[in-house]
């Protein structure tokens, strides 16, 4: 199987240094792999992104000299494919609508299901969930990093497909654009390796392609905290001399052990060097994966 992967923001804000690592991790592997790196703009929940941040967040990538192939998919643009995927769920009785709020089963770890056998208040505007108890389960694989992975997703309660505005839920429009997309490997963040198991329920009830996992070491600021846009963490440089100090110590971030003489190289160059010399063994080295 020829290796496709991708790098997916949300274009809510600028990337930062956490975003970089995951984008240049993912960019890396493909490319020592002699494969595809696509680039998949997650628009699909329009309030939470701004105009103009997928403009920028492509220039960003551009200046780091991580160079896509293909056209930009926008999820934006998804909504048939999403829609009939939800309903071969619908038709397999794995997903069923949900008239319960956040405020109502707050006081539970996870969503109870009281909707299962039909919305408690069908006059209410219905969100549609993963029957989590249903699908396949228990869900194992093999992470590249973290190794072999088990998970009840009836643990983790019945995950929303769409939401009651309408609006599609990241954990299906994943899952379909990355089997449309032929994608191989999917390289991201250990902060979603609970999300794997919903994806892999879908994956065996839609009858997709499952690609392999390597979830990474979560990168923390020095306040302890997840680098994140919630916890404000500082767009990337913009000069050329930032650009290139940042990118050598992203890839000192994942382990990859640049030589120090590459500091001040130009992006290109690093990342010639550094595809080159990827060995996603290092990452197993790095033990933060949670706040």
């Amino acid at each position: 199987m020829s290796y496709i992967g991708r790098f997916a923001p949300t274009p809510s804000g600028p990337l930062h240094l956490g975003s970089l690592i995951a984008a240049l991790a993912s960019f890396l592997d493909a490319r020592h792999a002699q494969g595809r790196w696509l680039v998949r703009i997650e628009d699909i929940d329009p309030p939470r992104c701004p105009l103009g941040t997928t403009d920028t967040i492509l220039h960003q990538l551009n200046a780091f000299g991580l160079v896509w192939d293909g056209p930009v998919r926008y999820q934006s643009e998804r909504h048939v494919a999403y829609q009939a995927a939800l309903e071969r769920l619908i038709e397999q009785g794995l997903a069923y609508p949900c008239s319960c709020s956040r405020k109502e089963w707050r006081g539970y770890a996870i969503y109870p299901g009281w909707c299962r056998n039909g919305p408690l208040h069908p006059e209410r505007p219905l969100a549609w969930r993963l029957r989590s108890d249903l699908g396949l389960r228990p869900v194992e694989w093999d992470d590249r990093r973290l190794g072999h992975q088990r998970f009840d997703p009836a643990a983790l309660g019945d995950v929303v497909l769409k939401r009651k505005d309408d609006l599609w839920a990241y954990q299906l429009a994943v899952v379909v654009d990355d089997a449309d997309q032929g994608v191989s490997d999917v390289v991201r963040g250990a902060d979603l390796l609970d999300n794997t198991p919903w994806q892999r329920q879908l994956q065996n009830a839609l009858q997709y392609p499952v690609p392999r996992y390597l979830h990474l070491p979560l990168v923390l600021g020095d306040n302890g905290q997840k680098l994140s846009k919630q916890n404000l963490a500082p767009a990337l440089p913009t000069d050329e001399a930032g650009i290139r100090h940042t990118l050598h110590h992203a890839l000192q971030r994942l382990g990859q052990q640049p030589p120090a003489d590459m500091a001040h190289a130009h992006v290109v160059d690093q990342l010639e060097a550094a595809i080159n010399a990827w060995h996603p063994e290092y990452l197993r080295h790095i033990t933060t994966d949670t706040p």
